[in-house]
């Protein structure tokens, strides 16, 4: 059996399997069967403190990805394809397992091109908020789909440069794609709304990972938002937790094989504080730091 997939901006067209193997060769740029592969499911304490909260957001990461940066912290699953196969069946029973644990929320992590399995695993609603955690790169078409099953939508606005889009990521439209991508997440949940203790229970949370070298880039994200989004209606993360990872090293793509310098961020930190932009978090330099990458090691998973 096979799937049909047009479910990314890639729109690659190929043939999926329903399931895969190690020996299995997977057309496509996310190389995925339609059932999930998951590298990792368990609480997580790192996320934005109005998502993890006291007792954990319940994450699911997803291996594979339509984006594939080259300097992606979670390369090993992101390209590499780390993680195990499981059924939609089961894939509902771990987010029971973590709801029992005490999740305030269920977080999908790269879960676009899952899309069509995940959807089958949200038919019954679940009794917390769904976090639908992403790289920015969607299809709208795909992400109207999940329109009353998820309640919360992390995505990335990595770029608003399509040629630094280009080179790292291999997504020389990603900046209308994304920008499409959040528009449409803001449609579904309107602005961001707590429930009493204080946990976000529906709205946007926009990502930003500054790049060294890429000040300019960021000033340009931060423009987006302020000139897109009243300050009550989306919350804006700026992520200063950047290391060399992934295909990032002194003979390939030189120019990242650093941190950001504090001169950087402090160019970037102060146009987001003279915005308009009301409501969000900002990063310390402690968070560029490998001790904050979890261990893909298969927990919760099986």
């Amino acid at each position: 059996m096979f799937y049909f997939c047009k479910d990314c901006p890639r729109q690659c067209g190929v043939m999926r399997p329903e399931t895969g193997s190690e020996s299995t060769v997977l057309s496509g740029v996310c190389g995925s069967p339609r059932q999930p592969v998951v590298a990792r499911a368990g609480l997580h304490f790192w996320e934005e403190p109005v998502v993890s909260g006291e007792k954990g957001s319940g994450t699911v990461f997803f291996s594979g990805c339509n984006l594939h940066c080259v300097f992606c912290q979670n390369y090993n699953i992101s390209t590499m394809r780390q993680g195990k196969q499981i059924s939609v069946s089961r894939l509902k029973e771990i987010y029971q397992e973590l709801i029992s644990q005490g999740a305030h929320n269920i977080n999908l992590v790269t879960p676009g091109h899952y899309s069509s399995a995940i959807l089958e695993s949200l038919a019954d609603p679940l009794p917390v908020p769904v976090v639908y955690n992403t790289n920015g790169y969607d299809s709208v078409e795909t992400l109207r789909k999940f329109e009353g099953k998820v309640q919360i939508y992390l995505p990335d606005l990595k770029y608003m440069d399509n040629a630094l889009a280009a080179r790292y990521s291999g997504a020389k439209d990603y900046v209308e794609r994304a920008t499409a991508a959040i528009r449409e997440m803001f449609r579904q949940t309107g602005p961001f709304e707590f429930d009493d203790d204080g946990m976000l229970r529906k709205g946007v949370i926009i990502r930003h990972l500054i790049l060294p070298g890429c000040v300019e880039n960021s000033l340009k994200v931060i423009r987006f938002v302020e000139e897109n989004f009243a300050p009550d209606e989306v919350i804006f993360s700026l992520m200063r937790q950047y290391i060399p990872c992934g295909r990032v090293s002194e003979t390939e793509y030189p120019e990242l094989n650093r941190k950001v310098t504090q001169e950087e961020y402090d160019v970037v930190e102060e146009a987001l504080f003279n915005s308009t932009i009301e409501a969000g978090f900002v990063q310390d330099d402690e968070s560029a730091s490998k001790e904050f990458i979890p261990d893909f090691d298969g927990s919760g998973v099986l």
